[in-house]
């Protein structure tokens, strides 16, 4: 039995709709047509990414510092950049300034529920 990799990643999220909203309207993510009613996926590659409802019992506002604190959350952009400064100007929380590295340019911001989320745009 060999395990091959991460297959479906989801933040679960405060506020469906408004988390879907920012990651539609600031990352330029688009949803897949079918989705659980309870989540939203979107047709990223080569990982499906989603938000989603918390499961029963979850509180995302007793998690301290942040939801995700220890995971690693990175996409790829083709403009590193260009979407910085695009998140910069909606006054989108950002962790950490672009630097240049071994993943090409890289930032992080802070996603509406607090999730920490780095771009890079080296392939």
């Amino acid at each position: 039995m060999t395990l091959t990799g991460p297959s479906f990643l989801s933040l679960q999220v405060r506020d469906l709709d408004r988390a879907a909203a920012f990651y539609e309207t600031h990352l330029g993510l688009r949803r897949l047509p079918v989705a659980p009613p309870h989540a939203v996926v979107f047709g990223t590659e080569p990982i499906p990414f989603a938000v989603r409802e918390p499961v029963p019992g979850l509180d995302l506002d007793a998690i301290s510092p942040r939801p995700g604190s220890g995971v690693a959350l990175w996409f790829h952009a083709d403009d590193a950049q260009a979407l910085h400064d695009r998140l910069a100007a909606a006054d989108v929380s950002i962790l950490t300034e672009p630097f240049d590295g071994p993943f090409g340019r890289t930032f992080a911001f802070a996603d509406p529920d607090g999730y920490a989320v780095t771009v890079h745009d080296k392939v």
